[in-house]
């Protein structure tokens, strides 16, 4: 790999901007979160019906009905995000965070559970685990849509520091989902090269488990925001075999969110890229460069900037980047014509 892989990661580790949208804009809506400084008159959190916003993030992570696996739904370094309760989860380095997406996520995945179907794979064996207890903290949450349908892997960022998935990632593969693809959305060790490889391996798992798995690999996609982005693009340009994750084809698409990466090639996949223009770390001059100098090579791109928007804004719900994830959807399926 590029000396740009690594020096490219210090806008992600050490940029840090408000949590917030911002309202610049006519058609910007600022999002407020009503629960958060509530702790002290919401009731004491249950599991045995539907989550609501005053659930506990303690209780829906600990529920039984998702065994083992229940931790990862949150980030494993608790000190990158806070609040108690789904209503009043935030997230380091993000801005538009939605109380009613992350209360939905968490209630479709524990019905699902609680249906008998399975929602987390491991990717590594127990024996890797043993070898390896960073490989405890990884798997994919299944996402599940039409049975045959070409698969998307989504990765969160977190600057390689943490995994943001609640807001990162979870609501990209929901939302895929609910238009018939089967999203998987990757937990993976918060290191650029060991997120790569985790990456690969969840590929390769996949593939592996296609049958079983319902899901055609022929056209797959992969998405990521921000530190998530960059592995979509590493991945997609240099290959899983460069991971450790075996000769496997390259994606149709990658699409990214918000991130100042700026290598390319000839071997880069057609990308989707969107972002900010009121982003702190990742300058959307810079993307916009990028996929410039990728349609110049004859690769198929689209690039959208957003006025008044920061980092981090996930599914953009409410701001002028709401819609975005039907485009990329549409410009996936050009791919695969």
């Amino acid at each position: 790999m590029s000396k740009t892989m690594w020096f490219g990661l210090f806008g992600c580790l050490t940029a840090c901007i408000a949590s917030g949208c911002s309202a610049e804009t006519s058609q910007t809506q600022e999002v407020t979160l009503p629960y958060r400084g509530e702790m002290k008159t919401a009731p004491h959190s249950q599991t045995d019906g539907a989550y609501t916003a005053y659930t506990l993030i303690s209780d829906v992570a600990g529920d039984p009905v998702f065994a083992d696996y229940g931790r990862l739904l949150f980030p494993q370094q608790p000190w990158y995000y806070n609040g108690r309760t789904l209503g009043s989860l935030q997230l380091t380095w993000y801005s538009c965070i939605d109380p009613k997406k992350t209360v939905e996520i968490a209630n479709y995945l524990k019905k699902r559970a609680e249906a008998g179907e399975t929602i987390f794979y491991d990717i590594y064996t127990e024996e890797e685990k043993a070898a390896d207890s960073e490989k405890n903290n990884t798997g994919l949450f299944f996402f599940k849509g039409r049975a045959g349908a070409p698969f998307a892997v989504c990765s969160a960022g977190g600057g390689f520091a943490y995994v943001a998935a609640m807001h990162d990632s979870f609501p990209q593969a929901l939302e895929l989902s609910k238009r018939g693809y089967n999203a998987f959305a990757l937990i993976y060790r918060p290191d650029a090269q060991k997120a790569c490889e985790d990456l690969s391996r969840a590929i390769a798992f996949i593939f592996a488990h296609a049958d079983e798995l319902g899901v055609r690999t022929y056209g797959y996609s992969l998405w990521g925001g921000s530190a998530g982005a960059r592995m979509a693009a590493w991945v997609g340009s240099y290959g899983t075999a460069a991971f450790s994750g075996g000769n496997l084809p390259k994606p149709a698409a990658v699409i990214m969110q918000y991130t100042g990466y700026s290598e390319y090639s000839a071997a880069d996949p057609p990308t989707y890229a969107c972002v900010g223009e009121e982003d702190g770390i990742a300058d959307w001059l810079t993307m916009k460069r990028r996929l410039q100098k990728l349609k110049a090579l004859g690769i198929d791109t689209e690039f959208h900037h957003y006025p008044g928007l920061r980092h981090g804004f996930g599914l953009g719900t409410g701001t002028p980047a709401e819609g975005w994830l039907d485009e990329a959807v549409c410009f996936w399926e050009r791919q695969l014509q």
